[in-house]
């Protein structure tokens, strides 16, 4: 499903946070990626969902060998890959609705008219109820927007779902709900999980293995 080969990647050229990367998840299987904070993990994360060009090293996903990134991707591979992001306000556009934001890669797809039916059912999946769908997002909490993020994920099905400290943020109530939805979705669409974390008692219980950011990154 994914491999990422030899992945050197960085925001300065000549100064990679990622240096020689190799790492393989299997179609519907789930990989853990434990790291310490300011290992380079979420840089790597980046270039797994297809937003960051690394300086150096290949990315394949779906069996194909991705030439460009962010958006010079393929549409076809874009849309295979749904991710979340540790901080959520962050991740969104603060003047969009929490309904428009779910809907946001459906417009941008050319999907407008799915929208209707689709986020309603999945907003309710996540945890979020009709009340909050015309709330921005410095009207809810980050729990509130951080379901609103992962609706947003999973709206065009992607068989790929890479969750960047998605629950770091979170209480603990709140982590156990999304994952949850994660693995109902997986289990609903046989659908590949790449969760980064420091967290390895969360990572051992929600993957199915966990690897350590010193067994996949060139010392």
């Amino acid at each position: 499903m994914l491999e990422l080969r030899g992945i050197t990647a960085g925001y300065e050229r000549g100064a990679p946070v990622v240096r020689d990367a190799h790492l393989v998840l299997q179609a519907g299987g789930s990989l853990g990626l434990l790291g310490p904070s300011g290992c380079g993990k979420s840089t790597l994360a980046r270039v797994a969902a297809l937003l960051h060009r690394p300086e150096h090293g290949t990315v394949v996903l779906a069996g194909s060998t991705v030439t460009g990134f962010r958006h010079r991707a393929p549409r076809a591979l874009r849309v295979r890959v749904g991710v979340v992001f540790q901080q959520p306000r962050l991740s969104v556009d603060p003047r969009l609705t929490l309904r428009d934001l779910v809907a946001e890669p459906l417009r941008a797809t050319g999907r407008r008219g799915e929208a209707a039916s689709v986020v309603p059912e999945l907003t309710q999946r996540v945890g979020i109820g009709a009340d909050l769908l015309t709330r921005r997002p410095h009207e809810v909490s980050d729990g509130q927007l951080q379901r609103a993020c992962l609706a947003r994920a999973l709206v065009l099905r992607p068989s790929l779902l890479v969750c960047d400290e998605m629950t770091a943020m979170l209480d603990a109530s709140t982590t156990a709900a999304l994952v949850a939805v994660v693995e109902e979705y997986r289990a609903q669409t046989g659908a590949a999980l790449l969760a980064v974390g420091h967290d390895p008692i969360l990572l051992g219980r929600w993957c199915d293995r966990t690897t350590h950011w010193n067994e996949i990154v060139k010392n």
